[in-house]
């Protein structure tokens, strides 16, 4: 059935091969939306939102190369950037702050009913923000938070001048996987490279006034000339 004219442009995102099909299937069957394409992590939706006109991207929070966070971040400085839901499970209520503190523009959890998402989804394209209850008195807008212990490990790394190469020999890790925790670690910092990285840590250091945690190791090590 072709789409009707002014339908929805979505693109859809997850890293599950089955949800991502029952997400292509809820939007396909109404009318009011177009699936404009769909991919399987964080780093092929960016593509799409480099390369097509949409309205709405619906991504999962936990997803390969580049997770929920990081598209989030990698989207706040495009302009006329399509908006963004955010669709997963919520068990402890907190991923729906999250989302919000880093500029989506909805969240709606994975179990509820298709329609519930649909319906969010048009109401996001129409211009409103959907989200559960959320306390804006704790927004956490702090990109720190959300490094994983690798990425940590990483950025206490870079401060060292290290090369790749020889960041993947300390770390016993190969050289690609090296940078696919420096890209991730790019995305949530919202810089470029590895200058703009280590900045961003001085100036959090700085604000703070305390030590991040760091393993022993790195913490123990110090910048060379």
């Amino acid at each position: 059935m072709a789409a009707r004219e002014g339908a929805i442009r979505v693109v859809l995102a997850d890293r599950n091969a089955i949800v991502l099909s029952g997400l292509e299937r809820t939007f396909s069957e109404d009318e009011r939306f177009r699936v404009a394409a769909v991919a399987a992590d964080g780093e092929r939706f960016l593509e799409a939102v480099e390369r097509l006109s949409f309205d709405v991207g619906v991504i999962g929070w936990t997803m390969p190369y580049l997770d929920g966070r990081g598209v989030l971040q990698a989207m706040r400085d495009r302009t006329a950037a399509p908006r963004v839901v955010v669709y997963a499970e919520d068990p402890n209520q907190e991923l729906p702050r999250q989302v919000m503190a880093l500029g989506g523009a909805g969240f709606c959890p994975n179990s509820a009913p298709p329609q519930e998402l649909r319906d969010t989804v048009a109401a996001v394209a129409s211009g409103r923000m959907v989200f559960p209850y959320v306390d804006v008195r704790m927004l956490d807008t702090d990109p720190f938070a959300g490094l994983t212990r690798r990425e940590r490990e990483l950025l206490g790394h870079l401060r060292t001048g290290r090369t790749t190469a020889a960041l993947a020999a300390d770390l016993g890790i190969s050289v690609n996987t090296v940078k696919y925790h420096l890209k991730n670690l790019y995305g949530k910092l919202g810089v470029r490279n590895r200058t703009q990285a280590v900045g961003a840590y001085l100036t959090n250091l700085a604000e703070r006034r305390q030590e991040p945690e760091l393993p022993d190791s790195v913490a123990a090590e110090k910048p060379t000339e």
